[in-house]
C-alpha cells in the first residue's frame, strides 16, 4: 500500500469518529470476514486480537506473536479498500520504545488505527500504571507523527473488566485514566465492560470524556440510535459475533453426530458464486 493512500485512509478513519453518524465498526479476524463487511457497506473494519488468536490456535492475551497477528492484519489491509484498525493488545512490549516499534510495524502492515489496552492479565496487578501507559501512547504518537501518519489511537481503559474494583470507584478511575491517555496523544477512548455499562453510565462516560467514546456491543446493548443519543461515537463487537458463528457450527456438528441430518447447512448460507465473487477483483490484479 502506498503511503499517500494509507494516509488518506487514516484521515478518513479519524473523520468517521466525529461524523454525524455513529461509527459501527465491525471486528474481523480474516480476509473473508473483512470483505463481507466491506461489501455490506461498512466504512471501516477493526481486527479483534482474541478472534485472530483463536483462528491461529492460541488463547487470548498476547500468546500469539506480534508478527503472526500482523500477518493477518497485512492480508486484510491488502484485500479491502476501507480503513483497517488493528488490535495490538498491550503492544507486545513493556517499554514506550517497544510499544512505538510495535505500532510502527502495524502501520507497515497497512493499518491506520490501533487498539492499545492497559489491562495486564495479572490478577495481582490487573491494570498497568497510568503513567507507564501514557508514556507508551506518547511514544506511539511521536513515532506516527514522525512518519506523517495520522494513526488513530484507540486507548482501551480496562477498569470495568476488572471484577475486584469497587463499583463506586470505577467511573472516576476510568475518567482519570482516559484524561491521561488523551493528554498523551490518544484519539478515542474504549471502555469495555463485564455487563456493567447501563445507559446512564454510558451517558456519563460520553459526557465526561472529552473525546470519542468506543463501547463494545452485546445482545443486551441499546440500539445504535439509542447509543448515539447517549453520546457514543464508536461501537465495536470484539469476538462476540465470531463466537455466535462457532455456536452455529457446533449446532451443525451435533445435528450431524446425533441426528444424521443436514438441515442447518441451508441456514442463511452464501452461495459458492457469492463467496468467490468477493475476491474476483483480487484475481484480476
Amino acid at each position: 500500500m502506498g503511503k499517500e493512500r494509507q494516509r488518506h485512509l487514516a484521515e478518513r478513519f479519524l473523520a468517521l469518529h466525529r461524523g454525524p453518524k455513529i461509527l459501527m465498526l465491525p471486528n474481523v479476524w480474516d480476509v473473508v470476514s473483512a470483505r463481507l463487511f466491506e461489501i455490506e457497506g461498512f466504512p471501516a473494519v477493526a481486527t479483534a486480537s482474541s478472534a485472530i488468536s483463536a483462528t491461529l490456535g492460541y488463547p487470548d492475551g498476547e500468546h500469539m506473536r506480534l508478527d503472526e497477528n500482523l500477518q493477518v492484519v497485512r492480508r486484510i489491509a491488502e484485500c479491502v479498500s476501507i480503513p483497517v484498525s488493528a488490535d495490538i493488545e498491550a503492544c507486545y512490549a513493556a517499554s514506550p520504545e517497544g510499544a512505538a516499534e510495535s505500532a510502527r510495524l502495524t502501520i507497515e502492515a497497512g493499518a491506520v488505527g490501533i487498539n492499545v489496552e492497559d489491562g495486564t492479565g495479572d490478577p495481582s496487578a490487573p491494570l498497568l500504571d497510568t503513567s507507564i501507559q501514557a508514556d507508551k501512547i506518547t511514544a506511539i504518537r511521536r513515532m506516527a507523527n514522525s512518519q506523517g501518519m495520522p494513526l488513530v489511537i484507540n486507548a482501551r481503559v480496562d477498569v470495568f473488566v476488572v471484577r475486584d474494583i469497587p463499583e463506586a470507584e470505577r467511573l472516576d478511575l476510568t475518567l482519570n485514566r482516559a484524561k491521561a491517555y488523551l493528554r498523551a496523544g490518544a484519539d478515542c477512548i474504549f471502555v469495555p465492560d463485564m455487563g456493567a455499562l447501563d445507559p446512564g453510565l454510558i451517558q456519563s462516560l460520553a459526557e465526561k470524556i472529552e473525546a470519542p467514546l468506543n463501547i463494545i456491543a452485546s445482545h443486551k446493548s441499546p440500539s445504535l440510535a439509542d447509543l448515539q443519543s447517549l453520546g457514543v461515537a464508536r461501537v465495536t463487537l470484539g469476538p462476540r459475533h465470531q463466537r455466535v458463528l462457532l455456536g452455529l457450527l457446533r449446532k451443525m456438528c451435533r445435528e450431524w453426530r446425533d441426528e444424521g441430518t443436514f438441515h442447518n447447512l441451508a441456514a442463511d448460507a452464501l452461495s459458492y458464486a457469492e463467496v468467490n465473487g468477493m475476491f474476483e477483483r483480487e484475481s484480476n490484479h
